[in-house]
């Protein structure tokens, strides 16, 4: 017999080769080596985890007691595959278009981004799934209880499911802390959990081994062979066992419903695919999948009823067959394959959860609660982040606490399809939703209230068992002697199965709500819209407008990225905007097209609705022009096509008015900034020039004291600095521009490169405090070191002569990012308004105030020269509270490229 501590070892061996695949994947995601990470494989495996302890445990369990019945919870999946794959692909297309992160907010997106409707279902989800993810836990600790107790028998021994609640606890806390690691790193649902998904892949291969070596081992190695199998078969009960219809249909129905609506599923089917085709490889391979995972679970249950005592609990016949035949090794193997099955299911579903729960619930509440310009970079991101993991936390409790409370009975086995029942409830709304453009929010709504509170009167209370909850009387005459609101015979139809009576009374009223209510009220202008995009995904994939022109800033709209996805990935996202535009900068032109596809991007982080709502409230509310109702009226595909076209022709007309007005306000400001600079080193050449003629000739002409000899030559001297920095200036802009500088390539640290650069500066630390990150600084850069100190120098100058607050501060930041270096120079001044952001880096370009500024506006222009010629850039960063530059520059230069 297997000793107990053998198997938590094994346990443990496991689970630490799954985190070392989770993590491997994600470090090879993160060098953007995914390629097979991203395959039909992968993705089809990750499937699998619809295949929960109650499949691999209990199907054996299920046949044992009903025959072929167990056969539904296959066949509703494969038909779902097969039949309705065209609204798999469409929700794929959807997914990846909308940028959806759950169920809650696929649901929330069509209909009018609503935040009540997104929290209506992930509550819903939360009260069907913590039922199951405490089932998990039972066949995890039942099945170590078989090993511990050394039985071979489960339950059936007198193990009971309180004896082990320990074993469920650090189950429970073991998983909860890898979904936190390998779940939570990307907020953005179109990056995907590379590691848990491979994770899940290789837990999908385990549970398939497993099941089929148990399979293979009761069939030859202890039946005999397949005829003999096939003989106790036809001797056993289950061939007498007949098929109710009715129930076989429903659950069929039940089974492939909850493969589209669960969690976890739409996870892993919508939000986890990286590629739509790869639904053409899951829609065969997964039912094949499937099938292999059923094919011996008839075999196993009527040998095991053969030959394991009275009593024996059939759930567990494939751990307890192979113990009781001496088969350590494939006990363990079986043990694996139940573990994984659990915990894949547990750790998608807790993540899933999580994702809705911080999109649908806390990011809301939490921003209703915050005072207006009350903002910080990232904050938004912050939330997100500490919500998920509190969540999956919370989430995994829950299904501990429920395991407990039930006491790890039999109750939780039929809670299985309860909770299934009351999960599909989203069908309605889900399939209306992109199939129907004249659905609307109040018809969802109601159609979801009405159909769990079916559910809950017809399925979920009696579950608990009479005078539980509802009281003999009540099942027996009605609520208040009401006869025909009976839980079990709703409307008066008594001899229904209590399962199909609730599935069928619930989603008929659900339906039947849903589609009246919403022919009955009209969808506002954004319901028809998303309806439109939604409905016609493969016609209209990139989504229409929905936001008018607005006077909302860019600047204002970067603050409010960065505080969703961080400054780094903010400034990313609106420099290649404007470089879509053809515009240098990191601020884009604020069109009804950028603002649509900044929406869809948050989107993936915080959800459809909330990202929304903050858009909304920087654009005024302006939403859903008078074309944009006419586009999501017009119904014939030529009219379409001809205001697509027009409207392409307006914005390039816009677009290129723009450039013109763009090129022709930066010539006239050159031409004035060309004069002054005229006019500026006219006077920067006369008046040191003045001083040094009128001191030479006093020191010529005059007799003087040798104090003001040394004074006077003192002057000259300065003045003669003067000249030749200005001259230096100059020539040195001429070279660069010219390109023929000659680059002196060095190697050093960077943190040495800037320890220069400050020390030449000479800036008092009592008039400018610079703060820096050494750690972050640990980095060796091959480049011209004099010109990357120089271009240092001149960042570090300006900064000490604008940042005018009380305590000037300037912020050095570096960071690393697929093999460049960027140091960013944040001061805490004033900053540079937006109309000179364009400008300062253009020769000749100095501030209004001249007085600060002290020299003819080519400092910045050379840093630009000096970058470009070091294989870098500098550039000004926007929305950073005051003035920020960022200089980039690859770590190690190509030397040959000169």
């Amino acid at each position: 017999m297997i000793s107990f501590n053998l198997l938590i070892l094994v346990s443990l061996g496991y689970v630490v080769f799954l985190f070392l695949v989770a993590f491997w994947a994600e470090r090879r995601a993160a060098r953007g080596r995914s390629g097979w990470l991203r395959s039909s494989t992968i993705y089809t495996l990750s499937l699998s985890i619809y295949c929960t302890a109650w499949t691999f445990y209990g199907a054996v369990g299920y046949a044992a007691r009903s025959g072929l019945e167990f056969l539904t919870i296959y066949l509703g999946p494969t038909l779902v595959m097969i039949g309705w794959w065209w609204l798999l692909r469409k929700l794929v297309r959807i997914g990846r278009s909308q940028r959806v992160t759950s169920i809650a907010d696929l649901i929330s997106s069509r209909f009018g981004k609503s935040t009540a409707l997104g929290g209506m279902v992930t509550v819903l989800a939360i009260v069907g799934t913590t039922p199951y993810i405490a089932l998990q836990l039972q066949s995890v600790t039942q099945s170590i209880g078989v090993f511990a107790l050394g039985s071979g028998v489960g339950s059936g021994g007198g193990w009971q499911a309180g004896d082990f609640n320990g074993a469920a606890m650090w189950v429970a806390i073991g998983l909860a802390v890898f979904t936190i690691l390998f779940g939570t790193r990307n907020l953005d649902a179109n990056e995907r959990h590379h590691g848990i998904v491979l994770a899940i892949a290789v837990e999908a291969a385990v549970k398939l081994v497993a099941l089929l070596a148990v399979g293979i081992f009761v069939v030859w190695g202890v039946a005999g062979g397949l005829g003999p199998t096939l003989a106790l078969i036809d001797a056993s009960d289950l061939a007498q066992w007949r098929p109710e219809p009715s129930r076989w249909v429903g659950l069929i129905f039940v089974s492939g419903a909850a493969f589209l609506c669960l969690p976890r599923m739409f996870q892993v089917l919508v939000v986890e695919n990286s590629d739509e085709r790869h639904l053409s490889t899951a829609g065969w391979a997964f039912p094949a999948y499937l099938l292999l995972m059923s094919l011996f679970v008839v075999p196993i249950a009527v040998v095991g009823l053969d030959m394991m005592p009275a009593g024996a609990n059939p759930d567990l016949f494939v751990l307890t067959l192979p113990l009781t035949q001496g088969q350590n090794g494939l006990a363990i193997l079986a043990f694996l394959g139940g573990f994984s099955s659990a915990t894949s299911m547990v750790i998608v579903a807790t993540l899933a959860l999580a994702t809705m729960v911080s999109n649908h619930i806390v990011v809301p509440s939490w921003l209703n609660s915050r005072t207006p310009g009350a903002v910080v970079s990232g904050d938004v991101r912050d939330v997100v982040v500490i919500s998920r993991r509190v969540s999956i936390a919370v989430i995994m409790a829950l299904g501990y606490i429920y395991y407990r409370l039930s006491g790890g009975g039999a109750a939780l086995a039929a809670i299985g399809l309860v909770s299934f029942a009351g999960v599909i409830q989203v069908l309605p709304a889900m399939v209306g939703g992109v199939t129907w453009r004249g659905a609307n929010r109040l018809g969802a709504g109601a159609g979801l209230v009405v159909g769990f509170t079916v559910w809950g009167w017809t399925q979920f209370l009696p579950s608990f068992g009479v005078d539980a909850v509802i009281s003999r009387a009540v099942f027996e005459a009605g609520p208040w002697g009401i006869h025909w609101l009976r839980p079990q015979a709703l409307f008066g139809i008594e001899g229904m199965d209590p399962l199909v009576h609730a599935v069928f009374w619930s989603m008929f009223l659900n339906t039947g709500a849903f589609v009246v209510v919403s022919i009955l009220t009209f969808p506002n202008p954004l319901e028809r819209l998303q309806g439109a995009q939604f409905v016609n995904v493969f016609d209209y994939s990139t989504g229409a407008r929905a936001w008018s022109q607005s006077a909302a800033q860019a600047e204002d709209l970067l603050v409010m990225a960065q505080r969703i996805i961080g400054g780094a990935e903010a400034q990313q996202l609106f420099q290649a905007e404007a470089r879509g535009q053809g515009k240098a900068g990191f601020l884009p032109d604020v069109t009804p097209e950028f603002i649509g596809r900044l929406e869809r991007d948050l989107s993936g982080s915080v959800g459809a609705a909330t990202a929304h709502a903050m858009i909304g409230q920087l654009t005024e509310g302006q939403m859903v022009s008078v074309d944009d109702l006419i586009a999501v009226a017009d119904e014939t595909a030529q009219i379409m096509e001809y205001s697509n076209r027009l409207e392409a022709k307006s914005a390039e007309q816009d677009r290129t008015a723009r450039a013109l007005r763009e090129a022709n306000e930066k010539l006239t400001a050159l031409s004035i900034q060309k004069d002054a600079f005229l006019s500026q080193i006219s006077h920067e050449l006369r008046t040191p020039m003045t001083s040094i003629r009128s001191f030479s000739d006093i020191l010529r002409d005059g007799e003087i004291e040798d104090d003001a000899r040394k004074r006077f030559a003192g002057i000259i001297h300065d003045e003669t600095n003067r000249l030749t920095r200005l001259l230096d200036d100059l020539l040195d802009l001429g070279v660069l521009e010219s390109g023929q500088v000659q680059l002196n390539m060095g190697e050093s640290p960077l943190s040495d490169v800037l320890d220069r650069a400050i020390m030449a500066t000479g800036v008092d630390p009592s008039a400018l405090r610079i703060t820096r990150r050494p750690a972050n600084e640990a980095v060796t850069v091959q480049t011209d070191l004099e010109r990357l100190t120089q271009v240092f120098i001149n960042l570090i100058t300006n900064a000490a002569k604008y940042a005018t607050a009380a305590a000037p501060e300037l912020r050095i930041i570096v960071r690393q990012l697929d093999g460049r270096v960027m140091i960013d120079f944040v001061d805490n001044g004033p900053g540079i308004p937006p109309e000179s952001q364009s400008m300062i880096f253009e020769k000749f370009s100095r501030l209004e105030d001249e007085g600060k500024a002290g020299g003819a506006g080519l400092g910045l222009a050379i840093c630009r020269q000096i970058m470009g010629n070091l294989g870098g850039q500098v550039d000004y960063l926007p929305a950073q509270g005051g003035a920020a530059f960022r200089v980039s520059l690859p770590r190690r230069m190509d030397v040959a490229a000169q």
